[in-house]
């Protein structure tokens, strides 16, 4: 998956926008006011942050070199994956869905988006 494609796969799940809270080079995605992915698309290679459950982030780093802790974000929570072209499509998916559905759980029921 490339940048474009997770982008457009950020922004299809419920409720999420895009935000620059760190000035115009940080893409954040948001949803209910609450972060669930950013990049800097001028990054080589391209990283994307996604939160993560603290167990499956281990498992994931152990399993992938190009998925690292989360740079500049706590990193019991959060992973960096690098988008280098290793690591299949559908996974790079299945983390941004469990990113925003990590974020959506920690919601109040009221800013919860309808569901996908």
């Amino acid at each position: 998956m490339d940048l474009p494609e997770a982008i457009a796969h950020c922004l299809s799940k419920a409720g999420s926008e895009e935000t620059t809270p760190f000035g115009p080079e940080v893409l954040v995605y948001k949803v209910g006011g609450k972060m669930f992915a950013l990049t800097d698309p001028s990054d080589f290679p391209v990283r994307l942050n996604l939160k993560c459950d603290p167990e499956r982030a281990v498992e994931l780093r152990d399993e992938y070199e190009a998925i690292l802790p989360g740079y500049h974000m706590n990193k019991k929570h959060w992973n960096t994956v690098l988008l280098d072209g290793s690591i299949p499509a559908a996974l790079v998916a299945d983390l941004i869905d469990h990113s925003h559905e990590l974020v959506v759980a920690s919601l109040p029921k009221s800013r919860r988006p309808a569901q996908d």
